[in-house]
């Protein structure tokens, strides 16, 4: 059952209404290094998110693939714990937006019937625009920022961030099923995507992660506390570092990528490009004042 919007999450009285944006990111196939998910789960957490809606994983899941967890709660009662979706909602902290969250695992069955669940709550509470998240294995090195890509095949998401649509053809997870959904019911429909090192493709990916949310900054227009991520992707780089020193072969390939990456991008190292990098490493560490964040997707 799902539950209804209350006043901790309804805009003032007297203020204009901003459309409610919903994230969504699932464990599994489009989750390299666990990023998507964990970037969402910061969100959660940075932002009080509250629990309003869970999907019955025995419609969704075969537990012989995602298997139940047998764990002891907070009196040391063994429980088991399913592989279930939970939708919670918050509000954004400088513009009071709602924000609904889906986080979960990829479905094993029923997806068309899943995302539509998904929806039907997205309804309830207005939501105008769906964000979905997710992270790839790419032949990128881990010593370069972590390339993060929107796309939509939305005109008016394409007009108003100046974004194209994905060329990729081939099999689609769950979240390219829910933005087309989403898109076919009149909202607004997105996709965010991190490339993550395939040679280091165990979770997890700090610096992935750091990247979804400097991204995730940009689309809805306020900041997000970053807290330990900054040093642990710092730690995370040096340990990779550290690793890829002691095989050649693999010292190697990464400088490989190291070039072939620098020179893809040199025509984009202008003062322009430098300026806007410059200017998004402010917002994030903008404590009231100073440089506004960009307008939120509505």
């Amino acid at each position: 059952m799902t539950e209804q919007p209350d006043p901790s999450t309804a805009p003032d009285e007297g203020t204009e209404r901003t459309p409610a944006i919903l994230l969504a990111a699932f464990e599994g196939w489009n989750d390299a290094g666990s990023s998507a998910s964990q970037t969402l789960q910061v969100v959660a957490e940075a932002w009080g998110a509250h629990d309003v809606h869970d999907l019955d994983p025995q419609d969704f899941h075969d537990f012989q693939v995602n298997r139940p967890m047998s764990v002891r709660d907070e009196d040391g009662v063994r429980v088991l714990k399913w592989p279930t979706t939970t939708i919670s909602v918050a509000r954004t902290p400088v513009a009071g937006r709602t924000v609904v969250l889906v986080q979960g695992i990829e479905p094993s069955f029923r997806w068309l019937d899943f995302c539509e669940e998904i929806l039907d709550v997205a309804e309830e509470w207005e939501v105008g625009s769906v964000v979905s998240i997710g992270a790839l294995l790419a032949d990128v090195p881990h010593t370069r920022p972590v390339p993060c890509q929107v796309t939509s095949d939305d005109p008016g998401v394409q007009a108003l961030l100046g974004v194209e649509s994905s060329e990729y053809e081939g099999a689609a997870g769950i979240v390219s099923v829910l933005a087309q959904l989403a898109q076919e019911r009149g909202m607004h429909a997105m996709s965010l995507w991190a490339a993550v090192p395939h040679y280091v493709a165990q979770p997890p990916s700090p610096k992935a992660t750091l990247a979804l949310l400097g991204a995730l900054e940009e689309l809805v227009g306020e900041p997000l506390p970053l807290g330990d991520l900054v040093e642990e992707a710092r730690a995370w780089q040096a340990g990779v570092d550290e690793l890829a020193e002691q095989d050649p072969e693999v010292a190697e390939y990464v400088r490989q990528l190291e070039e072939a990456k620098d020179t893809a991008e040199l025509p984009e190292a202008t003062g322009e490009a430098i300026a806007r990098e410059f200017e998004r490493y402010l917002r994030r560490r903008d404590k009231g004042g100073g440089t506004p964040p960009p307008p939120p997707v509505r």
